[in-house]
């Protein structure tokens, strides 16, 4: 038995070589096995130096040795193929010229096995390999290794697992052994036992053991670690900001599908391209509102007319909000009217400011309000054909709507005094603003009685 050292030394070395990290990828073997000669025609060979014919060693009878054990370790490749080394051993008894002689014999094998179901209760597969074989006939001489005892040994068979749990089963294979040299016979090898599948865990099933498993309860793929990509952008899912759209690295897996450096994520246009400082969004007109924000985005416009230019009717420069003159032509000096009637609306709005109204009333009261509308008047007798615009307002103190309809029956009230003092009504019309345009401050008492007002604008001669 010099060559068991040998025998062992094979199979930790090929056990090493092939080590791999798969889930469950090992699967050991051990049970007995029996060796039989007598099917397979050798037994007119000459054994030489023993002088031992295999008719008189393997004749009826001969066949069917029971021994062991036998050990065999794969290794999982892929879908049905393995690749594994096995060993055994055995004794062969036999009466010789009325001598009961005990044989050894031992086996070891490099095999590759291929079944074409896979993690089946039943695994029908086949099996071929290459090894040595031993019957250590003579067992008195001094032969080397490889010598007349050994024979190199070609190997095909076949066998069924049989699976008693996810791991656990039994195994039974028969093989045909084919000896190089005339000094082995060729040989038939039947083995059964049980079989063991061993692995790492994997939890998630992705084929990545948990200890190696960045993200061990949801299956992913190797390259990343056991982590998913869903959408297959190299970025993985727990760092993917868009993890269900292909995007880039740089942007954490989102998109930039206007290629304008902002990921989609955070452009307010992602289909145009942008500035940073707009969101991503372009800025047609140049007046610093985004488009998607810009009423007017080819026509530049201040931010409190959400981007449009305010409307200019007299075309002066000075838009109508601002214009005490709107329907007339003039210059900003005099707040969009002409000089003479620049003087008249200034005049006219230096009255208007004495006039006010209680809270959430628009009754005229009080002796000073009469005085200013009668001078109001007076300089509607003296200018008679001028159009005036009465503007109503009212502070924050109510709803916006209730202050809208407040302010419309404050502009009204002024419009009726002046047509009872004999003014036509022609030549009056009536806006009204609400709380809008405030000239004092809401917060405060006094800001707010000085917003209960009206105010006045030239319309036309």
């Amino acid at each position: 038995m010099k060559q068991c050292p040998f025998l062992l030394f094979l199979l930790f070395s090929v056990h090493f070589v092939f080590s791999q990290s798969e889930e469950k990828p090992w699967n050991f073997k051990l049970g007995l096995n029996a060796v039989d000669t007598f099917p397979t025609g050798d037994a007119s060979v000459n054994l030489g130096e023993t002088g031992v014919l295999f008719e008189s060693f393997f004749d009826v009878g001969a066949h069917w040795n029971f021994g062991g054990p036998n050990l065999e370790i794969s290794r999982y490749l892929s879908t049905g193929l393995s690749m594994g080394i096995q060993g055994g051993f055995n004794s062969i008894t036999k009466n010789l010229r009325a001598i009961n002689e005990v044989y050894p014999y031992y086996n070891a094998d490099i095999f590759i096995a291929f079944s074409p179901l896979d993690k089946k209760i039943v695994m029908p597969y086949l099996k071929f390999g290459y090894g040595l074989s031993s019957f250590g006939l003579n067992t008195r001489s001094e032969n080397t290794f490889l010598s007349k005892e050994i024979s190199k040994t070609f190997l095909f068979g076949f066998g069924v697992d049989l699976a008693l749990s996810n791991d656990f089963g039994i195994s039974i294979q028969t093989s045909f052994r084919n000896a190089h040299e005339r000094y082995v016979p060729n040989h038939f090898q039947h083995q059964a036992g049980f079989y063991l599948d061993l692995g790492l865990k994997d939890s998630d099933k992705d084929g990545v053991p948990d200890k190696s498993d960045a993200c061990p309860d949801t299956p992913g793929l190797k390259e990343f670690e056991g982590c998913p990509d869903t959408d297959g952008d190299k970025v993985i899912d727990k760092e993917d900001q868009c993890p269900e759209i292909a995007g880039s690295v740089e942007f954490n897996g989102c998109p930039d599908t206007d290629k304008d450096g902002i990921p989609d994520s955070l452009d307010h246009c992602p289909m145009l391209s942008g500035s940073l400082e707009m969101n991503g969004c372009p800025d047609s007109d140049g007046d610093g509102i985004a488009d998607d924000l810009d009423e007017c985005i080819d026509e530049a416009g201040p931010e409190e007319n959400d981007g449009c230019p305010f409307p200019d009717k007299d075309s002066d420069g000075v838009p109508d909000k601002d214009d005490l003159c709107p329907d007339v032509a003039g210059t900003s000096e005099n707040k969009g009217c002409p000089e003479e009637s620049f003087k008249i609306m200034q005049a006219m709005n230096g009255f208007g400011e004495l006039i006010f109204f209680p809270v959430d009333s628009s009754q005229i009261m009080g002796r000073r309000t009469l005085e200013v509308l009668n001078q109001i008047k007076s300089i509607l007798y003296e200018n008679p054909k001028i159009i005036i615009i009465i503007e109503g307002y009212a502070s924050a103190d109510g709803e916006e709507r209730y202050n809208r309809n407040l302010s419309t029956r404050r502009a009204e009230a002024v419009l009726n005094y002046l047509v009872a003092q004999g003014i036509s009504p022609f030549r009056l019309e009536v806006e009204s603003y609400g709380e809008d345009n405030p000239i004092g401050d809401n917060s405060k008492p006094q800001g707010r009685a000085i917003n209960r007002r009206v105010q006045f604008k030239l319309k036309g001669n």
